[in-house]
């Protein structure tokens, strides 16, 4: 990530906006398809990629600018599947298979390892899934043992995992809490027992704020996670549930957009025949619930996340130092190359993303005769590169500085600018729309044009010329 001298005013970028006034037409012109970019290019656009390619990309990443190390380990199971899931997620069977998985995630674990220089230092480790969080407290703290014993941390690494609340009582937050871990992400996603019904969700066990006092007393980050677009959601119903969370005070909330894609996750379909939200219905609601949070003192993050304004995102964002990787927004500090462990992981490397195999028995079947689990992948070239710092940039920070961008790779303003596809008219277009404002070779989103956000990357994006790729709508 790159900051620069602005010529737009800092606080311009990631306002705290509100998109209840944009006038409909602008909202409905912009409210197509689009990727999320939370990698680029998007994961649609990966090729089948070998091993020894593979295990040269992880010796290359070695010598990479930036250095720090950042493990992803993907827990595939969980014990209910919610209809909206999005994720790489199977219904979990019994003990066996899960001993099965994690010992192959040691194993692949060691196979990464020895093509890694041991000088590194780990700056992040996340658990996803699936649920994560229904492994046992001596499985979690073998697995960070094991991942922590490879090389020295960062001060202060983070340490977090995805929490399921409907499966975790209170000896198992207490377990969460006591395995090493200084964040935890809830996926509470409403607090409406119809909606979750709705969806399969299993309602949390304990209530949330008994949940707080558990995390809180271990000095714990806590991540409140929320969706909306799901199936009875009210604008009215969803505003409290977020007041509700708010009167709590969580470090970080975030208020994810369902992203409805029914052709990848056939078990999506079962929500469009109890009736989706419309678009309308859904700008509300996230209105609504952006207005409350920021009312109690909030910051917004990105597309979807709000900290307090001691968080360490909130200071990135002043210096747009702001990092995201599929595993969310972090800072340059604890950003890392992301090496990924599990069924459908995907590394994030230095000019490389490779993903393991997403079916559970070939991926256990593959580490356990000694091979890499690789699958797909994608192998940046240099105009993808500044493409990938741009859509960075601009998704993270809400703002890009051409000027600076030139410094960092060492070219000129119009030599970055062919590498991507810069369309002036475009761009005036969006300006003129109230999406964008400009000023010299400075783009920053505006207040109301903040949401489409993924529009303005797309647009500048030469992947998305005449492509065949489908995507989720920004609203």
């Amino acid at each position: 990530m790159f900051s620069g001298n602005n010529q737009l005013p800092q606080q311009h970028v990631f306002c705290n906006y509100s998109i209840k006034t944009m006038n409909k037409e602008i909202i409905n012109k912009y409210n197509i398809q689009a990727p999320r970019y939370t990698s680029y290019p998007p994961a649609n656009y990966f090729k089948e990629i070998n091993e020894p390619d593979f295990i040269k990309t992880i010796q290359d990443s070695n010598d990479a600018k930036r250095n720090n190390v950042s493990f992803y380990l993907h827990f595939p199971y969980c014990k209910r599947l919610c209809h909206y899931c999005g994720c790489n997620s199977f219904k979990w069977n019994n003990q066996e298979s899960t001993d099965k998985y994690v010992d192959a995630l040691h194993k692949e674990i060691d196979l990464v390892a020895k093509h890694l220089d041991k000088n590194r230092r780990i700056s992040q480790i996340h658990y996803g899934g699936g649920s994560p969080s229904q492994l046992s407290a001596s499985t979690l703290k073998e697995l960070n043992q094991h991942l922590l014993s490879l090389m020295p941390t960062i001060d202060n690494p983070e340490i977090a995992i995805e929490c399921h609340p409907g499966f975790l009582n209170r000896e198992g937050w207490e377990a969460i809490a006591d395995s090493g871990f200084n964040r935890v992400s809830i996926g509470i996603q409403d607090t409406d027992t119809n909606v979750l019904e709705a969806v399969n969700r299993q309602p949390s066990i304990l209530p949330i704020k008994e949940i707080f006092e558990i995390l809180k007393s271990k000095g714990i980050i806590i991540n409140l996670d929320f969706l909306y677009g799901l199936p009875y959601q009210t604008p009215q119903k969803y505003e409290h549930a977020i007041a509700q969370a708010v009167s709590l005070r969580p470090d970080r909330i975030v208020t994810f957009s369902y992203g409805h894609v029914p052709w990848v996750f056939k078990r999506q379909q079962v929500l469009e025949k109890l009736g989706l939200p419309d678009s309308q219905t859904k700008e509300e609601m996230a209105t609504r619930a952006a207005d409350t949070i920021l009312k109690a003192g909030y910051r917004r993050i990105g597309m979807d996340h709000f900290v307090l304004p001691d968080d360490e995102l909130s200071q990135a964002l002043d210096t747009h130092q702001l990092h995201r990787n599929f595993q969310g927004y972090c800072t340059l500090r604890t950003t890392g190359q992301v090496y990924a462990f599990g069924a459908t992981g995907i590394s994030q490397l230095d000019d490389a993303f490779a993903q393991n195999a997403k079916n559970i028995d070939e991926y256990i079947a593959t580490v356990n005769s000694g091979h890499l689990p690789v699958a797909h992948g994608y192998k940046l070239n240099a105009k993808e590169k500044v493409m990938r710092e741009i859509s960075e940039s601009l998704m993270c920070n809400y703002y890009l500085d051409f000027d600076v961008l030139a410094k960092e790779f060492n070219m000129s303003v119009d030599e970055i600018k062919a590498c991507i596809n810069y369309d002036e008219d475009k761009l005036n277009e969006m300006t003129a729309d109230g999406l964008i404002n400009m000023s010299g070779n400075i783009i920053a989103m505006a207040e109301m044009g903040s949401p489409f956000v993924r529009n303005v990357v797309a647009a500048l994006d030469p992947l998305m010329i005449n492509t065949d790729k489908k995507f989720s709508k920004p609203i």
